[in-house]
């Protein structure tokens, strides 16, 4: 189609910078593979209680090695990114403690974790934590001003939503994630940084950890499972905290000792070998999406020549309908359930109705191309993911003949 091929004439500096910011997180990742000596008999799975499982302690020092941190936790009883980050909280966070959001409100799913919305029993709030959020200025970016006012009384955790979630807020850069950690630490040093990874892993050369993130947490499903894992979680950071989240996980004593790896590991240690490689493929679907719908008129974020430091890509839409036609789009131009027609539904975890285009080879894996878009304003999809690029390009040109210059 001319309109994209005109679009990567243009996108050729941009799709070699991506390229570059692979190769260095590629090489990152094969030297702790050699430092750490994996062999084959590493991806054996293991029964029971787990106790000695040479291949999931290996990978979770691998984990370590790769993100900077002391420690690491990565396990396929973790059930989802909320689930981490989820663990993080209740491990450190004990009744009168006081946890401070840096970003405005959090995911939907985590909101709920924390009580923000929803009356889910044995949230964060019923167990007497108390919570607040700081604001995001007019723009879209962390309040320095109201950080610091809310940083006046004593918080025990600080939490940092790296990517925009169902917002039309800017995605947070590791250089954005490092101010603001260096504003925590100097109002009060002994504030827990807690940075939500989700969706932000290898689309830069450093990570949050590199740059004073005390813990942080996401999804095997997302960027660090390149594609391959089925299922889990990944915790990094300082060792004292990471024993605790993993405590929460199994229980106080048991922590990391325990926890049978009941698949073969190889999807772990294979997926996180390839996802330099799929998160820029990602990345270059994202480009050339927000590339030709800026030049036909939709407003996006992040814009074409944006830093990116996630791999969701909003498209602001009219009404909600069109939503939903965008999301089908990408659902119809999918391996898997192609032909399920989708409708806005009631999920849990949501406070508003979604529209969810996921046909993927992993449920719900949102490093495979799919799309969400909640029912409320701004109409927005939030399309993400992309093994292939060339799969995220024949989305994209199914997505120019049906919402850019759909048939009459």
């Amino acid at each position: 189609m001319r309109i994209i091929r005109e679009a990567e004439r243009r996108l050729t500096d941009r799709f070699l910078e991506l390229e570059e910011t692979a190769y260095a997180n590629q090489a990152k990742i094969i030297e702790a593979f050699k430092n750490h000596k994996v062999q084959d008999y590493h991806f054996s799975p293991s029964s029971g209680y787990g106790y000695g499982d040479t291949g999931r302690d290996l990978l979770e020092n691998i984990y370590a090695e790769v993100f900077a941190a002391e420690d690491a936790l990565v396990r396929c009883q973790i059930v989802s990114g909320t689930h981490a980050i989820s663990a993080c909280l209740f491990g450190i966070l004990r009744p009168g403690d006081k946890l401070i959001s840096l970003t405005g409100s959090p995911y939907d799913t985590l909101a709920s974790v924390i009580g923000a919305s929803g009356k889910f029993h044995g949230n964060l709030i019923s167990r007497g934590i108390e919570y607040e959020e700081v604001n995001l200025t007019p723009d879209g970016k962390p309040d320095p001003a109201g950080i610091a006012k809310a940083l006046d009384t004593d918080a025990k955790m600080a939490l940092i939503q790296r990517s925009r979630g169902y917002k039309s807020r800017p995605s947070l850069s590791v250089k954005s994630i490092g101010s603001l950690i260096e504003t925590v630490k100097a109002l009060s040093p002994s504030t827990v940084v807690l940075v939500d990874n989700c969706y932000g892993e290898f689309t830069e050369i450093q990570e949050p950890t590199q740059h004073g993130a005390d813990i942080m947490a996401g999804s095997l499903i997302k960027n660090p499972g390149g594609g391959l894992a089925v299922s889990g979680g990944y915790i990094v950071g300082k060792k004292d905290l990471v024993e605790q989240a993993a405590y929460h996980i199994t229980a106080p004593g048991l922590g990391k000792d325990l926890g049978a790896s009941l698949t073969n590991k190889r999807y772990l240690y294979q997926g996180l070998f390839m996802a330099p490689h799929a998160v820029m493929q990602a990345l270059k679907g994202a480009i050339l999406c927000a590339y030709i719908f800026e030049q036909h008129g939709y407003e996006v974020s992040p814009k074409w020549d944006e830093t990116r430091a996630d791999i969701v890509q909003a498209v602001k839409l009219d009404n909600a309908d069109q939503v939903l036609r965008f999301c089908q789009v990408v659902q119809s131009s999918s391996p898997v359930d192609s032909n399920v027609i989708l409708e806005y539904a009631s999920l849990p975890g949501y406070s508003d109705p979604i529209a969810m285009a996921a046909g993927t080879f992993v449920q719900g894996a949102s490093l495979e191309l799919s799309c969400d878009a909640p029912l409320r304003e701004p109409y927005c999809a939030y399309l993400q993911g992309g093994l292939t690029y060339e799969h995220c390009r024949y989305v994209i040109k199914k997505l120019i003949e049906n919402i850019i210059f759909p048939q009459k």
